[in-house]
């Protein structure tokens, strides 16, 4: 019996895309889904209750930076993640291989696992595939995810056959190890890099190992946007359609609209917070620095289209007051009025597929944002 179990709802006549629903132990989440990042138990800036308000059906742990600290044992003595950060809906928490892969310079990959460096203080410490499962049981999340290699790009072919085959016997000692199936969902991730028979061959082995829900992971890693949808074309088809799909670390605007066309459920990114800590907004009409000095007599919303909490009580000039004074709520406001756009925009992408008029809503919202077809990014 899985622990979670997707609910298909609709397809969009007009671009494929598909609304449906994750019910998990924790709650439903109403997919295509943008999934805040809390990396250390906490979206920076914002408190579970504000989450609540902004319609967050699921946040992501960082397993790597829970295991360094506060420690998972610790949690799991605090009565899970849920209880230790006063959460009760739905948390996914990666594997920790790509935090392994992308913080620590020295370490060293052998078929029993990693071993590498503490970012923080330089210990010598190693991740296996069953010490990653055993960390997310202790967790207690009720989505979690297989240890993996995440190769960089661009990389060699052979580098990626192999980093590939490996995080497919991973997988599996992921899934042979895992010992709480009946109330956490393991979902395995397909590697490949940027080919289309290292992708296909991924997607064949893992979905014949029957997991929960699988994840696309290597996106979002410095290639080119369309690339990225390119290997999404070639790759969604081979993954279950009874199951969630989930694209990891990717969260800007246009991706998510394109991911959404092409199959995916769920998203998650840091971006939206991180560069809100910066000053940086995303709106209807494309993105806005309101640090800038043209804004320090502005009186008008960040965003005059949006209905946050933000937007509807300060003006562009008093946040960027509050950050030319290193004000705290000057970032909080920013955070809060990015992650209501994108959970905002997610809102709008369902909508769509309900109405079949997804292509349709890209075309009108890139043209706002101030995209066209050879410049979708953020």
């Amino acid at each position: 019996m899985s622990a979670i179990r997707y609910e298909a709802i609709k397809t969009c006549k007009q671009s494929g895309a598909r609304l449906g629903r994750v019910h998990t132990p924790h709650g439903v989440i109403e997919t295509p889904a943008f999934m805040p990042v809390g990396t250390l138990a906490t979206v920076k800036a914002m408190s579970p209750d504000e989450l609540k308000e902004l319609d967050a059906h699921i946040i992501l742990s960082n397993t790597y930076h829970l295991f360094l600290r506060p420690g998972h044992e610790l949690i799991r003595e605090a009565g899970g993640l849920h209880k230790f950060m006063s959460w009760d809906r739905p948390i996914l928490t990666d594997s920790g291989g790509f935090q392994v892969f992308s913080l620590s310079e020295m370490r060293k990959i052998s078929e029993e696992g990693v071993e590498f460096r503490s970012h923080l203080n330089g210990d010598k410490l190693f991740l296996s595939p069953e010490t990653a499962t055993d960390i997310q049981n202790a967790l207690g999340s009720d989505i979690m995810m297989a240890f993996d290699e995440c190769p960089p790009y661009p990389a060699e072919y052979d580098y990626v056959k192999q980093s590939t085959e490996r995080t497919s016997r991973w997988a599996e000692r992921c899934l042979q190890h895992h010992k709480r199936p009946e109330d956490q969902a393991l979902f395995a991730i397909v590697q490949g890099g940027m080919y289309r028979d290292l992708r296909e061959q991924s997607a064949r082995e893992l979905t014949s190992m029957d997991f929960p829900g699988y994840a696309i992971g290597g996106l979002s890693v410095g290639e080119p946007k369309h690339l990225m949808y390119e290997v999404l074309d070639y790759t969604v088809p081979h993954l279950p359609a009874g199951k969630p799909r989930y694209l990891m670390g990717v969260g800007s605007p246009d991706a998510l609209v394109e991911g959404a066309i092409r199959g995916i459920d769920m998203f998650d990114c840091v971006l939206p917070t991180r560069i809100a800590r910066n000053g940086t907004t995303m709106t209807s009409q494309g993105r806005l620095v309101v640090r800038n000095a043209k804004y320090a007599k502005d009186f008008g919303p960040l965003d005059p289209a949006c209905s946050c909490y933000t937007c509807r009580t300060f003006s562009r000039a008093y946040i960027r007051h509050l950050f030319k004074c290193d004000e705290i709520l000057g970032l909080r406001l920013t955070t809060w009025h990015n992650l209501h756009f994108l959970l905002e925009l997610m809102r709008n992408v369902r909508q769509a597929i309900q109405e079949d008029r997804l292509l349709d809503f890209r075309d009108s919202f890139f043209q706002a944002y101030g995209l066209d077809k050879d410049d979708r990014g953020f």
